[in-house]
């Protein structure tokens, strides 16, 4: 699995306050709604919807929320949302990729282009940068007091594909169509299960030294991931720990 950058992002998506928490699972609802219209309300059959669901169960998310969620998407909300990956480079060509659900591809894509030039970014052309990147499923899990003997075994017979350990975590990889399976069946096997997601991991990375780098990629993930139609951004900044609000 890669390196610093992968647990330098998992750190910081489980540093977020309450406040991001809750904005996040909003974020995830409207995955949820368009994920149910595609391939309907039963997660069983839906893997899509049962990714999600164990990505909202990773936030604490109770289950009375995220059933209303989807009874909801399953009675007919009127949105229409569009995914959209927008891909570029960041300060020092740091790639960059966006994943939004939108319902006004005209207002996303302007705000995409506002932040990029403001931070010392560059939005480029689909494919510009996708190349970089693997798709690749992810399990967090809490590892402290386990055997990681018997952690690595059980993850292998969930059907994991590598596993690393650090700080008390365990991340489990997997095909990203099998993430939502992982999952579960880590789940039942008596593991608590933090996130379950698709991920892009990058194939090479770019370290930052600059001061000024630094801030301005800082800032241009920050503001990417408060935009309401952003879901998930994706980097190979190797250094992603030095980042002024890591």
């Amino acid at each position: 699995m890669s390196g610093h950058s992968k647990w330098s992002n998992i750190k910081r998506r489980k540093e977020k306050t309450d406040a991001q928490k809750a904005k996040l699972f909003t974020k995830i609802g409207r995955e949820m709604a368009v994920a149910v219209r595609e391939g309907g309300a039963d997660p069983a059959s839906n893997t899509k919807l049962r990714e999600l669901v164990a990505k909202a169960k990773g936030l604490n998310v109770p289950n009375d929320n995220i059933n209303r969620i989807i009874k909801r998407a399953e009675g007919g909300e009127k949105e229409d949302y569009e995914a959209i990956v927008y891909e570029g480079y960041g300060p020092s060509g740091v790639a960059v990729m966006v994943e939004t659900l939108t319902d006004n591809r005209n207002r996303t894509a302007a705000n995409m282009r506002h932040l990029f030039d403001k931070y010392g970014a560059s939005l480029g052309q689909s494919g510009s940068v996708a190349f970089l990147f693997t798709q690749k499923g992810t399990v967090l899990m809490e590892q402290a007091g386990l055997d990681e003997e018997k952690l690595m075994e059980d993850a292998f017979d969930a059907g994991a594909d590598d596993f690393d350990i650090e700080d008390g975590l365990c991340a489990v990889s997997c095909p990203p169509l099998a993430v939502a399976d992982v999952a579960r069946r880590l789940e039942e096997k008596g593991y608590k299960v933090i996130s379950a997601e698709a991920e892009w991991v990058p194939g090479t990375e770019t370290a930052l030294s600059a001061p000024e780098d630094l801030k301005r990629m800082g800032l241009l993930l920050e503001h990417l991931e408060e935009d309401d139609d952003v879901q998930e951004v994706w980097h190979n900044l190797a250094n992603a720990e030095d980042l002024p609000d890591a």
